[in-house]
């Protein structure tokens, strides 16, 4: 893709990232963006793990996902079972 490509960015400030220009990117679902945004620019740039330190939620679902594909099947099952367990005790909580 050599020529510039333009997006129309939606009211939620979505923008659809073409299938060429994400695999020359190698970029796929589930992959970790880190977005940035300096003088006017927006940077994607595909990252392996977050950042040390940071909470916020998307990073931590980020991390976690990153995690969990390196696991062998036997290990993600145990794990969905372990954050299954854990959500159904949290269900009653009222903080």
């Amino acid at each position: 893709m050599k020529e510039p490509v333009y997006k129309l960015m939606d009211e939620k400030g979505r923008v659809l990232i073409p299938k060429e220009l994400r695999q020359k990117a190698e970029m796929e679902g589930g992959d970790i963006i880190k977005l940035s945004a300096n003088g006017g620019k927006l940077t994607a740039v595909k990252v392996d793990i977050v950042e040390v330190g940071s909470q916020n939620p998307e990073a931590v679902e980020a991390y976690v996902n990153a995690a969990v594909r390196t696991m062998s099947h036997e290990k993600q099952v145990a794990l969905a079972a372990r954050i299954l367990k854990f959500a159904q005790q949290g269900e009653g909580r009222t903080d």
